[in-house]
């Protein structure tokens, strides 16, 4: 079978059905995380055949030995479709040229009320897929390989430890030799083993760091792939929305008596977000819904609603006043909302200096602005709910079903599709939300349908944000001490966690340059805004990077020093130093990583290339990454003339897909440090298309990223979703400074650029 994936139906046996079908044996062996009730649980339609163990899916091997695995986490253009049965493939054994892959919906079964999860943890575009399934997926494959080597062994008299496994074949020492194909219909009917069998030894991995196009590319490519936005329920309403322009405003007055005249339209419902519920569970924003036969007429209804907004407290909300609310409790003499670290005495540090230094950095609020708008399809029955959803985290967006309709555990069914972009967008689901309400309101199936411009304007945004460093050196030019306070907007506001907590999604304890200076102290002032705010991809990284990272290249500036040489002077000699939140920060890997970037794009002639060279690195959650950036100034133009990035993320699965995903969030940190920014006054989002929110062009990117990968297969792997995010924008800015003389400390770049030039 070729590598592609097949769509999952959802289907659900009873356990009579389920002893049934299992006792009419033709041949498959399906293999996952065992599950008591398992035989309850939804099973796409792909992996169902004549036999298979009652417990949660993964693989299925039919009698001709084709083999489908399931990918847990929604796949938002991370690639975990592709690695996560990669995971599974490798320790099976199997022939990848006779694997095709199966994107799983959410899996849960019920346990005496409460969900149980069928297939663990289900997130996608978090960094967190491949670090969360490593041990469980290889032991998936080990326990598959176990079981065709007990059928093998009974078959051929010989113990199952005199026999090896090779591309879908178990082999005896005299040659004899069983497909998978051949063994499924037995190995079926073994017991599962009392004890987790042992895994492969590293240097038998067939797969796993191999590279390996994605299964679904071809599909992607010639426009196959069908994403939620495509399905369709033959009766379903389509369902298009008016939101309040402020998320706090009422509906002062509604006259629908046009709209209800358009051929087609059905219905116009009401909709106003639950009290008591965090943000990102229930509708964003009071809203009214045209329900109408299809998309046109449920447009055309909307444009002829009349309407009436008051606006609430965000009514006089701005942007641009927020900045300046920032600067001053940075400037004053306010305690901070939240001291995240105090290492030593930064105060005493500070009156022994030699030298000090000071810069204040600026960051925009950002949008998510995914290709795929929000949209849901909902099918509500009495006693089961059935959805097509594009999210990153079906466990959350089950939990709000499950609030709206009271059904069981069991009688909610969610599936997952390919995700066109997430970003943290997608870790909400008031999208849901709103489809169920309104499902409920007309008692048919609802295709929710957001347009373009409700996606902008009607965002959970990433704050805007002030930071204020200051830095201190003895006579040999040695970092005493470092003093960072930043002021924004909690991402957490309104999420149901405590107010000791909200710093969390803003800072990190440990990042750069903690550990590393002996006097630290990292500060966090909180922003009051109604603006809803949630998850982006990169934080709190992405925004603290390019301060910090900046500030790193303005001091080395200062000192007229060579910026590698004060970026290896801070990091030492290679050690493991201890981190607050858990594991170490290997400064040898962290100096490696940079060192390659260096060398690439040949950084010895940093001081008298023609052209500008920047350079920027940073550490997340055990992984190690470093740009090097050169630019070149065409009069008011800039021009990426290369990037290069070096990344180290312990065990590589798919070193192909680990390339994309450095290459592509290069691409999309340097989009969103040269361009983008959202803006709102008077309580409303200024922008509303690609137009106002314009991505970089292709002539603003650079032709290539060249990505080095460093081969650490000593280390369990870590995630790399948004790896390459933080350092992109800080090497750019400090590369433009050395081509243009122009140090950039507002994002977005161009725009200060072209201010100050």
């Amino acid at each position: 079978m070729s590598n592609h994936p097949t769509t999952p139906n959802q289907i659900r046996l009873s356990r009579r059905r389920f002893l049934q079908v299992l006792a009419g044996t033709a041949g498959a062996l399906v293999v996952g995380i065992r599950m008591a009730d398992a035989a309850d649980a939804p099973l796409p339609l792909a992996l169902l055949g004549d036999s298979f163990y009652d417990l949660g899916v993964y693989v299925r091997i039919d009698a001709d030995g084709n083999v489908l695995i399931g990918a847990r986490d929604p796949d938002t253009g991370t690639g975990v479709a592709t690695s996560l049965p990669r995971i599974i493939a490798d320790e099976l054994d199997a022939d990848w040229n006779r694997v095709s892959v199966v994107p799983l919906g959410l899996g849960v079964t019920d346990n005496n009320g409460q969900p149980r999860w069928t297939y663990g943890r289900q997130v996608g575009g978090s960094g967190g897929s491949i670090p969360a399934a490593w041990n469980d997926l290889r032991q998936v494959g080990a326990t598959a390989r176990w079981l065709l080597l007990q059928a093998a062994a009974r078959r051929l008299g010989v113990p199952a430890n005199k026999l090896r496994c090779e591309a879908g074949t178990v082999i005896a020492p005299d040659g004899r030799r069983f497909t998978y194909g051949n063994l499924a219909a037995d190995a079926s009917k073994i017991a599962l083993p009392t004890t987790a069998p042992p895994l492969k030894d590293a240097a038998n991995y067939q797969l796993i760091g191999k590279p390996a196009g994605d299964v679904d590319a071809r599909e992607i490519v010639t426009g196959l792939t069908r994403y939620a936005i495509d399905e369709h329920y033959g009766d379903a309403l389509v369902a298009v929305l008016v939101h309040c322009p402020w998320s706090d405003g009422t509906l002062a007055h509604i006259d629908d008596t046009d709209t209800l005249a358009v051929k087609g339209v059905v219905k116009v419902v009401r909709l106003r977000p639950e009290p008591g519920q965090p943000l990102g569970s229930t509708v964003i924003a009071p809203a009214v819904a045209v329900l109408a036969e299809d998309t046109w007429s449920a447009l055309q209804g909307r444009e002829k609603l009349k309407l009436e907004w008051k606006p609430g407290a965000s009514g006089s909300e701005s942007s641009y006043v927020l900045e300046q609310q920032a600067g001053a409790l940075l400037a004053g003499k306010t305690d901070p909302t939240t001291r995240v670290r105090n290492d030593g005495d930064v105060d005493a540090a500070g009156r022994k200096a030699a030298r000090r230094l000071d810069a204040t950095y600026y960051q925009p609020w950002l949008a998510h602005a995914t290709a795929e708008p929000m949209n849901c399809l909902v099918k509500l029955d009495k006693d089961r709910a059935s959805l097509v959803v594009p999210t990153q985290a079906p466990q959350k967006a089950w939990a709000v079903v499950q609030r709206l309709t009271g059904l069981s555990p069991a009688q909610i069914d969610i599936r997952v599709p390919r995700v066109g972009g997430g970003y943290g967008r997608r870790l909400d689901h008031d999208y849901v939300a709103e489809a169920v309400m309104l499902a409920r309101a007309v008692d048919k199936p609802v295709r929710l349908l957001w347009t373009r411009g409700q996606d902008f304007g009607h965002d959970y945004y990433r704050s805007g944000s002030v930071h204020q460093l200051s830095a201190t050196l003895d006579r040999k030019r040695q970092l005493t001490g470092w003093n960072q306070r930043m002021a924004s907007a909690s991402a957490l506001t309104r999420r149901n966690m405590p107010d000791n907590r909200l710093w969390t999604s803003e800072l990190h304890a440990d990042q750069l340059p903690a550990a590393l200076v002996p006097n630290y102290r990292s500060d966090w002032y909180a922003l009051d805004s109604v603006i809803p705010r949630g998850p982006m991809r990169g934080m709190p990284h992405l925004s603290n990077a390019f301060a910090v990272e900046s500030f790193i290249d303005e001091i080395a500036n200062s000192m007229k020093e060579d910026p590698l040489v004060t970026r290896l002077r801070m990091l030492g000699a290679p050690r493991e130093l201890p981190l607050s939140a858990g594991g170490t920060l290997d400064t040898g890997r962290l100096a490696n990583v940079l060192k390659l970037v260096t060398d690439r794009i040949e950084w010895k002639n940093w001081l008298h290339s023609v052209n500008g060279l920047g350079i920027a690195c940073w550490h997340v959650d055990g992984a190690y990454v470093a740009h090097a950036i050169e630019v070149a100034m065409q009069g008011q133009k800039l021009v990426i003339q290369r990037v290069v990035c070096a990344a180290d993320v312990g065990r590589v699965i798919n070193p192909l897909g680990l390339e994309g995903q450095l290459a592509g969030a290069t691409l999309d940190a340097l989009s969103t440090a040269l361009n983008l920014a959202i803006t709102f006054k008077d309580g409303q989002i200024q922008q509303h298309n690609y137009k106002d929110y314009p991505l970089a062009s292709m002539a603003q990117l650079p032709n290539a990223v060249e990505v080095i990968v460093v081969p650490a297969d000593d280390r369990p792997p870590a995630g790399a979703s948004f790896l390459a995010m933080p350092t992109a924008a800080p090497a750019l800015a400090n590369a433009v400074f050395r081509a243009s003389a122009v140090r950039v400390r507002r994002l977005p770049l161009m725009k200060e650029l072209l201010r100050m030039l």
